[in-house]
């Protein structure tokens, strides 16, 4: 099972923009005047975008020192996020019925910096059962499928291979469908983001959630 983070597991209000306004303001010394699309798009996309269009040349070092401060401002906001934003329906049963079933591995395909997923979800009591090690990450590549086949490769080398119609990749976009689709995985939906259950059944997704409060409805997805 691989879990997106944002609109999914928990809801941060737009702490991603006001972090990304306080970095491109310290580290890159100009102010905010757009953002790009940030949903279901991988930490990669995001900055090298909103660096062009600031006038700022995406090289890898100027990419890597934004990164840097992302992380930095994560971590100093750790001990309000609560206060910020929640965690969503469902999230804590879901995580943890699925940890409770032998065989199960859970992990992370999310467009945040390893570091960042776990400041957000760490803050919440959300990480207890998700594998950090073997996740797909935002650093990773602008094409969100290609963390899928990462976090598989991982997974398959630490426990052993996995068969792709026992992958389920969960998240509320689009590009989570497409991302599942792609390797001919399981794509399940949750309409707990900008996107409602039609659009994501659209997308192409096999199961969809209103959210995940109906936890067995939710295990016996995944699950079967």
């Amino acid at each position: 099972m691989l879990w997106d983070i944002d609109q999914t597991l928990i809801d941060l209000r737009g702490a991603g923009r006001d972090w990304y306004t306080q970095v491109l303001s310290e580290v890159v010394g100009v102010a905010m005047t757009g953002m790009p699309p940030f949903f279901g798009r991988t930490e990669l996309a995001i900055t090298s975008e909103l660096l062009t269009l600031h006038g700022i040349e995406p090289d890898e070092e100027t990419v890597r020192k934004v990164w840097a401060g992302l992380v930095l401002a994560s971590e100093q906001a750790v001990p309000t996020l609560t206060q910020r934003g929640l965690a969503l329906p469902g999230a804590a049963a879901a995580l943890a019925g699925l940890a409770a079933q032998e065989h199960a591995v859970q992990s992370l395909v999310t467009g945040n910096l390893r570091e960042v997923a776990w400041h957000k979800l760490s803050a919440f009591d959300l990480h207890e059962h998700l594998d950090f090690e073997i996740g797909g990450y935002g650093s990773l590549s602008a094409y969100r499928p290609d963390l899928v086949a990462h976090a598989v490769e991982q997974a398959s080398a630490r426990h052993s291979p996995f068969a792709w119609d026992a992958v389920v990749v969960i998240g509320d976009t689009p590009h989570d469908i497409d991302a599942a689709l792609a390797h001919g995985a399981v794509a399940v939906g949750v309409a707990t983001g900008r996107f409602d259950a039609s659009t994501l059944r659209a997308a192409g997704a096999h199961v969809v959630f209103t959210d995940l409060s109906d936890t067995q409805a939710v295990l016996d997805a995944v699950l079967g």
